[in-house]
């Protein structure tokens, strides 16, 4: 920050602070007192000052008027905001300051009731009322508004430049500082209210109320977006959902944007996993490019590989267990971007630690695949708002429609690939054989030719493996929509499949059906589908 023309600064003589996070506190009030700046405060904060040795004036004293209900009417006063509000270059507005003792505040320093923190904790309805500040926006907006002449801090991360301003101007503020201040802070207050809008709909059970608010806070910028010529930014919600946003990294690059799109998609395909059958998952571009359950992860992980080897180089691994020493081995020897897991012992730490590039990202725990939410996409000129896809299908909810019924492995892996084309983007065919998939083709405009990719997958596969057999042969097959055709179908039992999954619904389901029967094809729908797009 340079030095201010002399136009521009505005000494410190009187400041307000409220603040419920006392980090950073004292050093701030000290810096302020060392400037002999009077210091009005309330309540636990002006303890702490003073406790510290800091002078401090308590709010009521110089309002001359008590506090009351609970705490609840405090700072709502003219003296405090027309001592914000006042501008100091008006006749007027100095002489109704002079008519009506009020003395000029010249920094605000407040952080607002945790309202955001008390709803994570899962507070009932009325602590949850009780927490949300009424004085503390009304003093940030007040003097974001004016900060012209008022300085306003909603976070201990700003004191530093404050406590640098004051030292570089004897006491003063610049007005490119309190610009970029009260544009903080009217960010803070906006996200404070969105939290609580959001909240209230959701006490009232409305999935999409009449105005949408989004509130997020920035994690990091990223070096670019999708591409190179695109900017980004990774923003947080809050919510406490075990995954990319809340993980902890212990080693590696910084993520990029892909990187975080793709580790996203990775631990939410996970997700569907029950720990106490371990599951790994291989990402790249938001697909999966090997899934499969196993008797450890080495093994879930290895049968994962052999599916798509040549795509996972560069991929991302997602595990439902704590990554363990021999998975860990086995993934750090082909390139691969990130690894995120719930937990991982020393012996993977280390393993992954040889990989300095390499990604660790550490959760904590599984995002629950049932669990209600929402999902929020852009379109020009506005968003598509939706519950999440956590719609599951068990051996209860299908219906067999074949003549011949499922094995009970077909049935085990039937059931396996329909929950993994959830997460595979339309038109989705998956094939499956013994707990793991052996062809994936995603994202093409016609469904047969996805039964084709994943087919000619399972083919190079098997090339890759040394097999002389496509892994297709002898699979399952997961659409996630019906087959409007028969084609696909057919293309399916060409590749090997000897079981089929799909929704229904087609007006040519009876066509679909008889197909599969003339094929020997054991065939069940679910009446639900997985469109991702």
């Amino acid at each position: 920050m340079g030095t201010a023309s002399a136009g521009d600064l505005v000494v410190i003589k009187r400041a307000l602070i409220s603040v419920s996070d006392k980090a950073g506190l004292v050093d701030l009030g000290r810096a302020l007192a060392g400037h002999g700046v009077e210091i009005l405060s309330t309540g636990g904060t002006a303890r702490a000052l003073a406790d510290a040795g800091v002078p401090v004036r308590e709010v009521s004293d110089h309002t001359g008027f008590p506090e009351m209900m609970d705490g609840r009417v405090k700072t709502l006063h003219p003296k405090v905001h027309g001592g914000l509000l006042a501008l100091r270059d008006n006749a007027e507005h100095t002489k109704a300051m002079t008519d009506h003792d009020i003395g000029a505040i010249d920094l605000v320093v407040v952080n607002l009731y945790p309202f955001e923190e008390t709803v994570a904790k899962g507070a009932d309805f009325a602590t949850c009322i009780e927490n949300i500040d009424i004085g503390g926006p009304a003093m940030i907006r007040s003097a974001a508004k004016n900060h012209a002449f008022v300085a306003v801090s909603t976070d201990p991360g700003d004191y530093a430049d404050l406590i640098a301003a004051m030292a570089e101007n004897n006491g003063a503020t610049d007005g490119e500082l309190r610009q970029r201040l009260a544009a903080r802070a009217y960010a803070r207050t906006g996200s404070y209210d969105g939290a609580i809008a959001t909240w209230f709909a959701a006490q009232r059970g409305e999935a999409f109320p009449d105005r949408l608010v989004v509130a997020a806070s920035k994690q990091s910028e990223l070096r670019y977006g999708e591409n190179p010529h695109q900017a980004a930014a990774f923003y947080t919600s809050g919510d406490p959902r075990p995954g990319v946003a809340t993980a902890r990294q212990l080693q590696g690059k910084e993520l990029s944007y892909n990187n975080l799109n793709d580790t996203d998609a990775a631990f939410e395909l996970i997700g569907e996993f029950d720990p106490t059958q371990a599951a790994v998952a291989i990402i790249k571009h938001a697909n999966p490019c090997g899934v499969a359950v196993g008797t450890d992860l080495l093994d879930a992980y290895q049968k994962a590989l052999r599916c798509d080897p040549v795509s996972a180089f560069g991929g991302i691994i997602a595990t439902n267990r704590p990554l363990d020493g021999a998975a860990a081995a086995a993934m750090v020897e082909i390139f691969t971007e990130v690894i995120i897991a719930p937990e991982a012992d020393e012996a993977a730490i280390a393993a992954i630690a040889a990989k300095k590039n390499l990604r660790l990202l550490l959760t904590g725990g599984l995002p629950d695949a049932g669990a209600p939410g929402m999902t929020l996409k852009s379109l020009a000129g506005g968003y598509l708002l939706q519950s999440r896809d956590s719609g599951r299908i068990g051996a209860d909810d299908i219906k067999v429609v074949s003549k011949r019924q499922p094995s009970e492995q077909e049935l085990a892996d039937l059931l396996l690939a329909f929950r993994i084309c959830k997460h595979v983007k339309s038109n989705a065919i998956i094939y499956v054989k013994d707990g793991a998939t052996v062809g994936i083709g995603a994202g093409q405009m016609s469904r047969v030719d996805s039964a084709r990719i994943a087919a000619r997958k399972s083919e190079d596969a098997a090339e890759a493996a040394g097999l002389s057999e496509p892994l297709a042969k002898g699979s399952v097959v997961a659409s996630d929509a019906f087959f409007p055709f028969a084609d696909g179908l057919l293309a399916a039992a060409e590749a090997g499949a000897t079981a089929v999954i799909q929704p229904g619904g087609s007006m040519r389901d009876e066509e679909v059906i008889a197909a599969a029967d003339e094929a020997g094809l054991a065939m069940v729908l679910t009446g639900m589908r997985h469109f991702r797009h």
